[in-house]
């Protein structure tokens, strides 16, 4: 149990093989040094893998962790975490999801769910008020993922003699044959980078749900509903948070990338697509957009309806859209919300089905592998995905990723992939803290766990994105601080607030210009605070997540407190891939993108990793193999 609030107090660990469970014993110690979410799977795999494991064996943990917010009314918290062995990557890996399982499993009781062992059969689990109950899944096993929830939903309600509100998790077909990227849904909300999905699959298990009637308690009520007020009128009047995302959606970024030289296209050999207005947030909004949707308790709603075989549904998000656009040389918009749909049904990463299938273009127009796939030739898409998601034909070796592709095939200079993982759409080499994030980054090439540099070099400020002056120092603070944000359950869209609204709004004034000229040099002011956060004792509103921690949960909290539970997440985690052979070996990415200029004749458009990745190195007090010393874990209580 627990004596902050915001907390159920309770983590239990059930064997899928002997469907027992126990409790877990997570202390408000643990609570303390790392908050909830996936800061907290994080610290349970590195308190339980050796490194000798693998992601589809039994002794694999999934863990699923919600944050301290979640179900308190805080805006935009309504997030939860799955973290497991990847068997994309080979190492840990979070998949961070918006769906409304996170809610229901503090309803049902619990703070985080650990999962061990294989079930001999299909199974799915029930959670209902602090009870497990197993059901057989071969009725389920096969359907796709609204069939699956559907069906869920029925049996339950039939249960129950009504109808049950609860959360579920559920995996399609490409999760059941371990595609190496099928991720876990819920709603129409998806974890799914890493291949999560794949993981549930190799256990046998098809999909939990959740219910209960359990109520987070809050620590101030009255302070905390001042400041959800206070925090949503903020969000609403930011020109990111409250005029783009409500109005594009994630989609509204897509010119501004165009502009920067940032949109992946033709397998990130370019980063401007010709008929990129064809595959635009504009066009978007204009021509398929049915209305807005959001996520529990967000006021941002930056989810779009599109239609598609005359249903509403999920539109695509800018990921998506970019690399099943330009990527692969589509200007077909509807394609784009068709295959997303078509995705999202069989249970499986956008960003990695599309990164993997653009390599396979490119391998085949170079004739390394004759698949059949061309850039610009969207036909075949739709069954191309299907036979992923079965496994058949060329889908059984599209399922393994572009990495493993290219170590059969050649091509590894063009397979778009950091650590294994498909890297997001933002092209790196006109935003070279980016390409850096992507290459440090403890999941893969992961756009946020990297940093997300890309909103100051271009997305959100426009800060010279070819310098490599001061990316080193930004990169582990805004690590540290989307660690932090993370953790405690908020979406991380919240974090476009904290770039002053005057600045964001004002793109062309004197002060903004002077302010992205500066930014760059502040690189030493950074690494201090980076070093020593405890400076930082103090609150601002422009953090309101310190606010809120402490209005919710009672736990003492500040900005410097705040800003080292991130690094202790971030560095936890890297820890526990040093067991399964990370170093700064593995930090690196396509010689692509290292070595061939964007813009020929312009050396200063490619990443120069190697020289940040040093000063990366000494910024995070590491050793020079890219590790944390076992100083540093003990300085920073994970030993």
């Amino acid at each position: 149990m627990t004596n902050y609030c915001g907390y159920m107090g309770k983590v239990v660990l059930l064997d899928l093989g002997t469907r027992k469970a126990e409790n877990y014993i997570w202390t408000d110690r643990d609570r303390e040094k790392y908050i909830g979410g996936k800061a907290m799977a994080s610290k349970i795999l590195y308190d339980n893998l050796t490194g000798e494991e693998s992601a589809f064996d039994p002794g694999n943990l999934i863990v699923i962790a919600t944050g301290p917010l979640t179900g308190t009314g805080a805006p935009s918290s309504n997030r939860f975490d799955i973290s497991s062995l990847s068997p994309l990557t080979g190492i840990t890996a979070s998949s961070n999801c918006g769906g409304n399982f996170g809610h229901y499993l503090k309803k049902a009781g619990f703070d985080a769910l650990i999962l061990r062992g294989r079930s001999e059969t299909p199974v799915w689990l029930e959670i209902e008020n602090g009870e497990f109950l197993f059901h057989d899944a071969d009725a389920l096993w096969g359907m796709k993922v609204s069939q699956t929830q559907e069906a869920l939903q029925r049996d339950l309600d039939a249960a129950h003699g009504g109808s049950l509100r609860c959360g579920m998790v559920v995996i399609g077909p490409a999760g059941e044959n371990l595609v190496r990227y099928a991720s876990v849904m819920s709603g129409e909300r998806a974890a799914g980078r890493a291949g999560m999905g794949a993981v549930f699959g190799s256990k046998n298990l098809k999909a939990i749900t959740a219910a209960g009637d359990a109520i987070a308690s809050v620590y101030d009520k009255e302070k905390a509903a001042g400041h959800h007020k206070r925090w949503v009128a903020s969000i609403r009047s930011h020109p990111l948070t409250g005029g783009q995302l409500p109005r594009l959606g994630t989609a509204g970024l897509v010119s501004s990338m165009q502009m920067h030289g940032l949109l992946s296209t033709r397998n990130f050999a370019r980063g401007q697509f010709e008929e990129f207005e064809a595959v635009s947030g504009e066009a978007l909004a204009e021509e398929l957009n049915l209305g807005n949707n959001g996520c529990l308790s967000c006021p941002i709603r930056c989810s779009r309806r599109v239609p598609v075989d005359g249903k509403k549904v999920k539109g695509p998000e800018l990921e998506t859209l970019v690399l099943l656009g330009g990527n692969i040389g589509n200007a077909d918009l509807e394609n784009v919300c068709r295959w997303n749909r078509e995705l999202d049904e069989l249970g499986m990463d956008t960003i990695s089905a599309a990164g993997t299938l653009a390599w396979a273009m490119e391998a085949n127009e170079k004739g390394l592998w004759k698949n059949g796939l061309s850039f610009g030739e969207t036909d075949k898409i739709s069954q191309v995905f299907d036979d992923i998601a079965h496994r058949r034909g060329i889908g059984n070796e599209l399922a393994e990723g572009s990495r493993r592709l290219s170590e059969k095939y050649g091509g590894r200079e063009f397979a778009i992939q950091s650590k294994g993982m498909e890297l997001a759409a933002y092209e790196p080499r006109r935003a070279v803290g980016q390409g850096l994030g992507y290459a440090v980054a403890n999941r893969g090439g992961c756009h946020l766990n990297g940093g997300y540099l890309v909103v100051l070099e271009g997305l959100g400020l426009d800060v010279n994105g070819q310098t490599p002056r001061g990316k080193a120092d930004f990169c582990m603070f805004m690590q540290d601080l989307m660690e932090a944000i993370s953790m405690s359950g908020q979406c991380l869209f919240t974090s476009y607030g904290l770039l002053p609204a005057f600045l964001v709004g004002k793109p062309n004034s004197a002060l903004t210009r002077t302010v992205n000229a500066v930014i760059p040099f502040l690189g030493p002011a950074v690494r201090l605070l980076n070093k020593v956060p405890e400076i930082a004792f103090f609150q601002l509103p422009l953090l309101p997540y310190t606010y809120e921690l402490r209005y919710a949960t009672g736990m003492k909290m500040n900005i410097g407190r705040f800003i080292r539970c991130g690094e202790r997440s971030y560095n936890v985690e890297r820890a526990v891939n040093a067991r399964f052979g990370v170093s700064a070996e593995n930090d690196k990415l396509p010689k692509r993108l290292t070595d061939v200029p964007q813009i020929p004749g312009r050396p200063d458009t490619k990443v120069p990793l190697e020289q940040m990745k040093k000063t990366y190195y000494r910024a995070r007090g590491w050793e020079k193999n890219g590790l944390p010393s076992e100083k540093k874990l003990r300085r920073l209580g994970i030993r």
